[in-house]
């Protein structure tokens, strides 16, 4: 097996997929099987400047570089060769966002992250002229945001994209994003698989005398389905990617896609009434539907598979980052006592504890606001633990409150689509760093969720591997083939994975939290108005 991956390399038929995720850069080099041959890894954290979630250019391309070395190490550690040449290449990264460009190529202001919630007046002006949803994240509600504060900077924007965009193009030379990632910049119509033209006119409509200079089509990226070139990596790019000047120019590059796109294909569900929930630094569930909404959600965005399916999203800005301090805490508990604890075994340990605990939690509430969060009402967060006098305060109850504190906030927008909407949804597939110790994640979302959730054998893999897995798609689909199939047929024949049904006592035990939850939000309010 080794010389077919060896022999791959050599010929340039490898295919990378590199992700820019909120904590981690991560690569993943395929090879024709579709099964990871090498990766390159690279930790990363955004950082709160006057007031702004932000990555700097020097930490994009720095970590960028840093990533594909890790990569290019452990090439030349499993098949003691060099990479030179690879077949095709896709990037994805954390979706929605604002870096607006000049036309000499200069970043106006710092990209403004998806973790900011700055952009609520321009939402709320948005929403009743579209009829339709722009969460805080999304590019148009940065942009507009910006008009109506007046930045200096809005009258010289020439082209406006994404995390995944803006590294494309500077690789590439194209200025193109996939129809998923677009759709978290402004609303698609699926039937086109383009910016939705009624919209694009009620925008332009509803800036129009302010001496712009620019009409909104103008400067935005171009769309693509999956399975569409989306360019070439240029000489330029290659030494962007490696300044050492080993990699090749010459790579077909996929349409760039978010990371709620790529988490989709990682899972098979890109296909009507399949969903996936995804659980790092941030959550969010996806649902592809087979009709529309009966009406407009502010808790629920309106996105598209990556090749153009319309998709219900709930998106929460807060998941583990809360639960990772805690367990880093008692990592340091640990330590102070002499005891060196593997943190990856101290994660189980802890997680596994939360299934010992009462199934509402014993009068335990925690919430894990590092960030606002929109669909409770945040504009700030204070992470925060309470709990009664009498309440059963264990160290099982504790880490189930807090895995409950990290799907709450989902729950409540999910409970809007399934219960609400009534969305049928055949299958649910988790993935992400919540669900890496077996049985635990995947069992407090079945109880969230009150239906059967599966993780993948191939779940680990992620984001990135779904990126690659889409620029294997561009390169092998053959004529009338769509994503869904290819998936089903090419990638996940024969996969396995496992299945966890809801518990009744589980779902009635975190729907009694829920409530709690919910009563309990003032003190969460206190906490962002007093704790400065």
């Amino acid at each position: 097996m080794s010389e077919a991956i060896k022999a791959a390399i050599a010929a340039g038929k490898t295919v990378l997929g590199v992700e820019f995720g909120s904590t981690r850069i991560k690569a993943v080099l395929i090879d024709e099987t579709h099964q990871p041959v090498a990766m390159g890894t690279h930790d990363w954290e955004n950082r709160l400047e006057n007031g702004i979630w932000t990555y700097s250019l020097e930490d994009i391309w720095n970590g960028f570089q840093s990533c594909y070395r890790s990569l290019c190490a452990d090439v030349q550690e499993k098949y003691h060769m060099p990479l030179t040449r690879i077949g095709a290449i896709g990037i994805s990264g954390m979706m929605h966002g604002y870096m607006p460009f000049d036309k000499g190529g200069k970043l106006l202001v710092p990209f403004r992250t998806w973790r900011n919630t700055i952009t609520e007046e321009a939402c709320k002006k948005l929403i009743p002229v579209f009829d339709f949803n722009i969460p805080q994240r999304w590019s148009i509600a940065h942009l507009y945001q910006a008009i109506l504060k007046k930045e200096e900077h809005v009258k010289d924007i020439d082209f406006l994209t994404t995390l995944a965009g803006y590294i494309h193009w500077k690789l590439s030379g194209r200025k193109v994003l996939g129809v998923g990632e677009a759709s978290g910049m402004f609303p698609i119509d699926s039937g086109l698989c383009d910016y939705d033209r009624g919209m694009i006119s009620k925008f332009d409509d509803l800036i129009a005398g302010q001496g712009l200079g620019w009409k909104l089509e103008e400067i935005l990226p171009e769309v693509l389905k999956a399975g569409e070139q989306a360019g070439v990596l240029t000489e330029e790019g290659a030494r962007l990617l490696d300044p050492t000047g080993t990699l090749q120019p010459g790579s077909l590059m996929c349409p760039p896609e978010g990371d709620a796109g790529t988490g989709m294909v990682a899972t098979n569900s890109v296909s009507v009434r399949t969903g996936n929930v995804s659980a790092g630094t941030s959550i969010f569930a996806m649902v592809v539907l087979e009709k529309p909404l009966s009406q407009v959600h502010e808790e629920i965005d309106m996105v598209t598979t990556p090749d153009g399916h319309p998709v219900a999203m709930v998106h929460c800005n807060n998941c583990t980052s809360d639960l990772n301090a805690w367990v880093n805490l008692f990592k340091e508990f640990a330590s102070a006592f002499g005891i060196t604890a593997d943190r990856n075994e101290l994660f189980g340990l802890l997680y596994r504890k939360a299934l010992e605990g009462d199934k509402d939690c014993g009068g335990l509430m925690a919430y894990n606001y590092y960030s606002g969060e929109p669909i409770t009402g945040f504009d700030e967060g204070r992470p925060l633990f309470i709990r009664t006098p009498d309440a059963a305060f264990s160290l099982s109850n504790f880490m189930r409150t807090h895995l409950y504190s990290a799907l709450a906030t989902l729950k409540i927008g999910l409970d809007i689509l399934l219960k609400q909407e009534k969305v049928s949804v055949d299958s649910i597939t988790g993935h992400g760093g919540l669900f890496k110790t077996p049985v635990v994640g995947q069992a407090m979302l079945a109880a969230a969720m009150n239906a059967p959730v599966t993780v993948m054998d191939t779940a680990s893999e992620g984001g990135p591997w779904g990126q690659a897995v889409l620029a294997a798609y561009m390169m092998e689909k053959i004529p009338g083939e769509s994503l869904g199939d290819y998936l089903a047929q090419r990638i996940f024949a024969g996969q396995t994975g496992t299945t966890i049904d809801p518990d009744p006592a589980d779902v009635a035990g975190f729907d009694a939290f829920i409530e709690r939850y919910k009563a309990c939000l003032p003190s969460e309010a206190g906490a962002v108005k007093g704790l400065r």
